[in-house]
C-alpha cells in the first residue's frame, strides 16, 4: 500500500480526499496545520527527518478569496510552502500539486486554453502570478506534475461564495439566485478528481501539467437553471449586467488523450447529488449569511 503526503487535509478538497476511496487503497497521513505549519522551513525538514512517502498530494494553499480570513502575505506563503515541500524530494517519489486555472492569468479571456498557452501571460494579480511562479518551478523538478483546476464544485466548499453551491443553498433557503454576469466555466465535481489522482500516483506523467476539466464547459446561467429545476422550479434568478463576463475554462484533450478510459459525471446528475447532500444537512446552513451576495 502506497503511502501518501496530503497537505490541506481539513480544506474542501482534502475533506473529500479522505472520504474517497483513495482512503482505502493508500494509506494517507493528513497532518493539521498546527501539527504541521508547511510554511515554517525548520518545521517541515524536522518532519522530513522522521517521515517518507511514495507521494505527497499537495493541496493546502492560504487563499486570497473574498471569504478569506487573512488574504495578506499570500504569495510569500505559497510559494514557502510548496518550496519547504520540494526540497526534500529525496523523501518522496512524486509530488501532485494542485495547480488553478489562474496560471492562464485570470484577468485573461481564457475559453478552453490548452496546456501550451502556460507562460504567454504573467498574471498581474497576487493569486495569478503565484500559480505562474510555482508552475514554472515545476517545469525544472524532475518528479514534480501541476494539475489546473478551474472550477470545481462538491461538499465541503464554501457556500457562502462557491456559487454552485451558493445556488443550491439560497434555492433550499427560498432567496433568488444571483449572477453578476453569466460565464462561461469548467467546472469539475470533486467526486471526478479522485480517478484523476489516482492516475497520477499510479503513472508516471507524460507532461508537466495538465488542465483537470470536463468535456462541456458550464455557463453560469445554466448552473443556475439546473439548480432551479431541481428545486421544483421555485426561485428567481437575477443577472445584473447583460452579455457574457470574461471565460474561464480549459481543453482537457491533454488528460484525456494519456487517461483515455476518463468519465466525467454528467452535470445535472452531480447537481442532484450536491442538492441532496445540502438538503439532509440544511440544519448546518446560516440564511443571514446568504442574505447578502459577497
Amino acid at each position: 500500500m502506497k503511502k501518501i503526503l496530503l497537505t490541506g487535509g481539513n480544506g474542501f478538497i482534502g475533506k473529500n480526499i479522505q472520504e474517497s476511496f483513495l482512503a482505502d487503497k493508500y494509506d494517507i497521513v493528513a497532518p493539521r496545520s498546527f501539527e504541521l505549519n508547511l510554511a515554517d522551513t525548520d518545521a517541515v525538514d524536522e518532519f522530513f527527518r522522521t517521515h517518507s512517502f511514495d507521494v505527497v498530494l499537495h493541496a493546502a494553499t492560504k487563499p486570497g478569496h473574498r471569504n478569506a480570513k487573512d488574504p495578506t502575505n499570500l504569495f510569500y506563503t505559497n510559494v514557502r510552502m510548496f518550496e519547504n515541500l520540494v526540497r526534500h524530494a529525496d523523501k518522496f517519489g512524486k509530488l501532485i500539486n494542485f495547480g488553478s486555472g489562474a496560471v492562464y492569468d485570470i484577468a485573461a479571456d481564457n475559453r478552453l486554453v490548452t496546456e501550451d498557452k502556460i507562460g504567454l501571460r504573467c498574471g498581474k494579480d497576487e493569486h495569478s502570478f503565484c500559480k505562474y511562479v510555482v508552475h514554472k518551478r515545476i517545469e525544472t523538478l524532475p518528479n514534480v506534475v501541476d494539475l489546473n483546476i478551474f472550477g470545481i464544485f462538491g461538499k465541503y466548499e464554501d457556500w457562502e461564495i462557491r456559487f454552485i453551491s451558493n445556488a443550491i443553498c439560497k434555492t433550499i433557503l427560498g432567496l433568488p439566485i444571483t449572477l453578476r454576469q453569466n460565464r462561461r466555466f469548467s467546472y469539475l465535481y470533486i467526486n471526478d478528481l479522485m480517478p484523476v489522482l489516482e492516475y497520477f500516483i499510479e503513472n508516471t506523467a507524460k507532461y508537466k501539467s495538465y488542465n483537470i476539466t470536463p468535456d462541456q464547459e458550464t455557463e453560469l446561467l445554466q448552473a443556475a437553471q439546473t439548480v432551479q429545476k431541481i428545486g421544483g422550479g421555485k426561485g428567481e434568478i437575477k443577472i445584473i449586467a447583460n452579455g457574457y463576463g470574461l471565460n474561464y475554462s480549459g481543453s482537457n484533450a491533454r488528460l484525456k488523450s494519456e487517461i483515455t478510459n476518463l468519465q466525467f459525471t454528467p452535470f445535472e446528475q452531480a447537481v442532484k447529488e450536491l442538492f441532496t447532500y445540502y438538503k439532509n444537512n440544511q440544519d448546518k446552513l446560516n440564511k443571514n449569511l446568504l442574505q447578502t451576495d459577497k
